[in-house]
């Protein structure tokens, strides 16, 4: 697989993976290469790495396994319970160099304290934060925020800890993670823009910025080839629908071929796909020949066997692509880790984009987009998200003027990133 090359900044964080036994947090804003940075250290590393996230989709996206899965946890606050190991996750914990968490944003403090006390029981390492583990950890807490769990859990977190994140958790003050913030934005290159949206990101918007973005956004969009990001899935489905059912001719539903295990509702595409020719779709894979790339836009022209979409003028032939959910092991032979597939999803990698939800364009780049907001933005982060998966500027339409409540940041975020960024960042 070619991977793309890397910036001064990621092949220096690289290098302190590769070649220190330090733990590390890898942040930076929307667009630093987070993603690409992960990539690479999963083709190219030579130490026994194991990548998972919090989330199905998340570790689909990477090529690894939940958190749950891994480390075989029970969902809910797992406290002081007891953590039993069979003597495969033993083996398989053993096995490891560095354990790479991606979207650690998502991992509640609650949960990393778990996984700590985990690999410090299975390598019978007591003493050592993480059992002696090298972790890397990659997110943005100005992003994507911990779903806090009932009025129980809640209560829980209150007691227990300064807050839900994972940055409170008591392993962190012992960890000694070193941090690397990548500066270098890859989405954007207008510094105007890149300026404001650090400015939405810190939750410093002054009222100039507030109304270039708002002067800006408040021109009528164009009636196609453009996406609405939208905080609800009920907005987003409403969107969808009505444009699909707008267009004539009939539904054609692509049906997915699901293979062994693969747990759950969380899938990477629509199970059943419902196209018509004109509907305007969504890439929500990169292409190995580089014709289209995770969040590229287009129209389907034809559907036979395949289904053929327009992107800027030139249509491409689009097959099913195939997700593969994997699970590490040990290997008594090699005593190595394996990495096994253990199901797979079949689909074609699109879905309908008249309109998706902020949560799902995470990671995404738009060259335009309408940022639909509804009555209020309920998350923090959520319109930063939303408007740093624009490419450009002029690219911007508001369905409505942004106010000072849509913009949220998390005040532990502010605490911890505030004192962290005392770690000089990498200089490109």
């Amino acid at each position: 697989m070619n991977a793309p090359s890397l910036s001064p900044e990621q092949a220096a964080v690289f290098a302190a993976i590769e070649t220190t036994q330090e733990n590390i947090f890898v942040t930076g804003r929307a667009g630093t290469g987070k993603s690409t940075l992960l990539n690479h250290l999963s083709w190219n590393t030579s130490k026994q790495v194991v990548i998972c996230a919090p989330t199905g989709v998340a570790a689909l996206n990477v090529g690894g396994q939940t958190i749950h899965s891994l480390f075989r946890l029970p969902i809910g606050v797992i406290a002081d319970h007891e953590i039993e190991h069979t003597a495969e996750v033993r083996k398989l914990l053993n096995t490891i160099d560095t354990l790479v968490i991606d979207e650690v944003s998502m991992v509640n403090a609650d949960l990393l304290d778990a996984l700590d006390r985990s690999l410090r029981q299975a390598r019978q390492r007591k003493r050592e934060p993480f059992g002696g583990v090298q972790v890397i950890l990659f997110g943005d807490p100005y992003q994507l925020a911990p779903v806090p769990g009932d009025a129980d859990e809640r209560a829980y977190f209150a007691d227990q800890y300064r807050s839900m994140w994972f940055f409170d958790a008591k392993v962190w003050d012992e960890a000694d993670l070193k941090i690397y913030e990548l500066t270098t934005i890859h989405r954007q290159h207008e510094g105007e823009f890149k300026y404001m949206l650090n400015a939405v990101r810190h939750g410093r918007v002054t009222a100039e910025i507030a109304e270039r973005l708002n002067t800006t956004g408040a021109r009528d969009a164009p009636g196609e080839g453009i996406i609405t990001l939208a905080t609800t899935n009920a907005a987003v489905n409403r969107i969808n629908a009505t444009a699909l059912a707008r267009l004539p001719g009939k539904v054609l539903t692509a049906k997915a071929e699901v293979t062994g295990e693969f747990g759950g509702r969380a899938f990477p595409a629509d199970e059943a796909l419902e196209l018509k020719i004109g509907a305007q779709v969504m890439f929500l894979r990169n292409d190995a020949d580089q014709r289209w790339v995770n969040g590229s836009v287009g129209t389907v022209t034809k559907i036979d066997q395949f289904v053929h979409v327009e992107i800027d003028g030139e249509v491409h032939q689009v097959q099913p692509a195939v997700w593969e959910k994997y699970k590490y092991s040990y290997s008594a032979v090699t005593k190595a880790l394996k990495k096994d597939i253990v199901a797979e999803f079949t689909q074609f990698p699109l879905r309908l984009a008249w309109a998706v939800t902020i949560h799902k364009s995470q990671g995404k780049t738009y060259d335009r987009a309408i940022v639909d907001l509804g009555q209020r933005s309920f998350a923090p982060g959520q319109t930063y998200v939303a408007l740093s998966r624009i490419s450009a500027l002029d690219g911007l339409y508001l369905s409505r003027n942004l106010r000072p409540s849509d913009i949220i940041v998390d005040e532990h975020v502010q605490r911890f990133m505030e004192r962290a960024t005392a770690v000089p960042a990498i200089e490109a």
